[in-house]
């Protein structure tokens, strides 16, 4: 995109993928797998067997820790209650008090980063303290002829700190920088009429292009949801296309943390769901 420094080769995400290839297995994620695999997420559960049901009954409020495990549970001998024995894909990390809301830590320019990147944070970052929050974020952006909301500069916050803390340091900015630069070139290549908007198919493709795959009806919700017309126009402009790809791939992202068998299909606490999701909410 002109106007943009340069990026190393391969730097941040959402860098175009070459055609034919995914970035995650042989198929965009949430398609349909081949013959053999588990069965599609979404599918109809397997029937129950006469008299038992899929879910058990809730004798407490949703959500609140079960007052004991079930009758017939018998834990491991070596079972441990630390920290250390959760599992390494959990998302969050409830066991060592993750909090969304936690502290950022300043951090450094990667090697090799371009110095008009560089300049562009330390013009925003005006008190010298190695962080930027949103609203300086969001002038350092359109300083590039990157006009966003505060809602999407909320989520593009978010998704390069894991943190809704809305500050972000210089490593940080690097990379959001370089991916906005590949997502542009996305939007770019797909908006094929020039018009300034992608209508449903053209979206359908530019997250094909990312490795996602979404169903027709998952598609309509985005279109409807990130149209400023409310859906009427069914095509999205570039700052909804980026809120919008923001959020299926966050979304992904934390839902494929959980899928380590990449299946299509996790098992969350509500807890864990409810930090998943509420944050693409509230940003």
């Amino acid at each position: 995109m002109s106007g943009y420094p340069h990026h190393p080769p391969g730097y941040g995400y959402g860098t175009p993928q070459q055609h034919g290839s995914q970035p995650y297995g042989s198929t965009p994620y949430g398609a349909p797998p081949p013959q053999g695999y588990a069965t599609p997420y979404g599918a109809p559960p397997p029937p129950q067997p006469h008299g038992q049901t899929p879910y058990a009954p809730t004798a407490q409020p949703y959500g609140a820790a079960p007052s004991a495990p079930p009758y017939d549970h018998k834990p491991p001998k070596d079972q441990h209650s630390s920290a250390s024995s959760a599992p390494a894909t959990a998302y969050p990390p409830s066991a060592q008090g993750y909090s969304p809301f936690a502290s950022l830590v300043p951090s450094a320019f990667p090697p090799g980063t371009d110095p008009n990147v560089v300049a562009c944070f330390r013009i925003a970052d005006q008190d010298g303290s190695g962080l930027i929050d949103d609203k300086e974020l969001q002038r350092a952006l359109s300083s590039y002829n990157q006009s966003f909301s505060l809602r999407t500069v909320h989520l593009l916050m978010y998704l390069f700190t894991n943190s809704n803390t809305r500050k972000i340091g210089p490593k940080e900015f690097t990379a959001l920088f370089y991916s906005l630069q590949s997502w542009r070139d996305i939007f770019e290549r797909f908006d094929r009429d020039r018009s300034g908007k992608i209508d449903s198919s053209e979206l359908r493709e530019a997250l094909l292009s990312l490795g996602f795959a979404v169903s027709p009806t998952v598609l309509d919700l985005l279109v409807s949801k990130f149209d400023k017309t409310g859906g009427k126009n069914k095509a999205i402009e570039y700052d909804n296309f980026i809120e919008c790809c923001l959020t299926v791939k966050g979304l992904t992202e934390k839902f494929k943390e959980k899928d380590t068998s990449y299946s299509g299909s996790a098992t969350f606490s509500y807890e864990t769901f409810m930090l998943t999701v509420l944050p693409f909410l509230v940003a």
